[in-house]
């Protein structure tokens, strides 16, 4: 029995179908000026104004990944949490996220093979009632037996 789990870990023997998780949070200026510099994606959509006006978006827009990243914490710290593999990852991005909007990304198990220690989840991240970001996960999640 693995007894140093972390508080907050969801086992793969206690995951269910149809369990949420989310997380909101506010996407500022510093972090796109931070994904910026840690990804090394300087586009300038994002970083300038005066060319973002003069794109579709018609204003400066958040790195995609950054958003999704969002996704990334909710499975790393809540669903399954603390020791989750990712597997892989499919995103469509629907709409924009603008520096000051609140992101809600939340994620649903639609999948579980427990002797494979498989998770699927469908993801999503919301604007203002409006799916920005669709997508599915899957991941390999904690157990509290040894392999």
């Amino acid at each position: 029995m693995l007894d140093n789990l972390p508080r907050g870990t969801i086992c793969i023997e206690d995951i269910e179908m149809g369990m949420t998780r989310y997380l909101q949070k506010v996407v500022t200026d510093e972090d796109i000026q931070k994904f910026s510099e840690v990804s090394t994606d300087r586009n300038p959509v994002h970083l300038d104004e005066d060319y973002a006006q003069e794109t579709m978006f018609q204003g400066r827009i958040a790195h995609g990944m950054l958003t999704a990243g969002l996704i990334s914490a909710v499975i790393g710290e809540q669903l399954p949490g603390h020791g989750t593999i990712y597997m892989s990852q499919s995103l469509k991005f629907l709409a924009p996220v603008r520096p000051g909007d609140l992101v809600l990304a939340e994620v649903e198990v639609t999948g579980i093979e427990i002797d494979k220690r498989r998770v699927k989840l469908d993801c999503r991240c919301v604007v203002e009632g409006k799916k920005v970001l669709v997508g599915e996960a899957t991941v390999l999640a904690p157990s509290r037996k040894f392999d």
